[in-house]
């Protein structure tokens, strides 16, 4: 296992690109896994190879770190999955008290496939961007949770992986503000142009905090943390 390298959850959004950004300022080989579950904001697949491609151009300090990408088929997660983000219905809370958008198991099948992915290529340390500070309340995103896989994926394994979540703990304004302070303003407009973090799959409207339509979930925490941001820059 190549102690100084990691595989980065990247699915396309502003978290995970955020974390990828964090990886490779960290270690000195990186490679990215993403997931094809079916969902409906699936535009956040063609993305990535566009994301990516902006490190290897734009950054030059980063480019060379920059390995192999993996694309995971996880259709069967969206054929179980009766949820905002795998189904046409309205976004909206459910009785137990957690939003129609939270796909159960997620979190949990996306970490044990990085793990197998991990073991494959060597690879020492894993990065994903949930978060329990600024988020919708999926359980799968709480620290307890990320600390319980860490455990499971040793044991299981017979291994020594090490999981981050550079987010946990900040809100979606200081994620903006961890971006600027890795890649300054380049690669604050490179997560605004170049990824997608609407649950809609909406390409067509650009705006100051990036593309989306601008009244999902998504869209709001991302509009909000990108105004925070600005507000405390000025």
């Amino acid at each position: 296992m190549d102690m100084n390298s990691a595989l980065v959850l990247f699915s396309g959004g502003q978290d995970s690109a955020t974390c990828l950004a964090w990886a490779l300022d960290r270690f000195d080989r990186v490679e990215t896994i993403g997931f094809d579950y079916g969902q409906n904001h699936r535009i956040e697949l063609e993305v990535r190879a566009q994301f990516i491609a902006k490190l290897r151009a734009d950054f030059p300090q980063w480019s060379e770190k920059l390995g192999a990408d993996h694309m995971i088929d996880l259709a069967v997660l969206g054929q179980i999955s009766e949820t905002a983000l795998t189904k046409s219905v309205e976004f909206a809370m459910q009785d137990n008290g957690l939003p129609n958008t939270f796909v159960p198991g997620r979190n949990l099948i996306f970490l044990n496939f990085a793990g197998a992915t991990a073991y494959r290529r060597g690879l020492k340390h894993i990065v994903t961007g949930v978060c329990e500070t600024d988020y919708s309340g999926y359980p799968d995103c709480r620290d307890d949770t990320i600390k319980a896989v860490q455990v499971a994926l040793n044991l299981g394994m017979e291994s020594r992986f090490v999981l981050h979540t550079p987010l946990m703990w900040i809100d979606k304004g200081q994620t903006w503000e961890l971006a600027e302070d890795l890649g300054g303003q380049a690669l604050v407009e490179a997560i605004r142009v170049d990824t997608h973090t609407c649950y809609n799959g909406d390409r067509s409207q650009l705006h100051a905090w990036g593309y989306g339509c601008g009244h999902c979930p998504a869209c709001e925490l991302r509009a909000n943390g990108f105004a925070a941001f600005r507000d405390k820059g000025r």
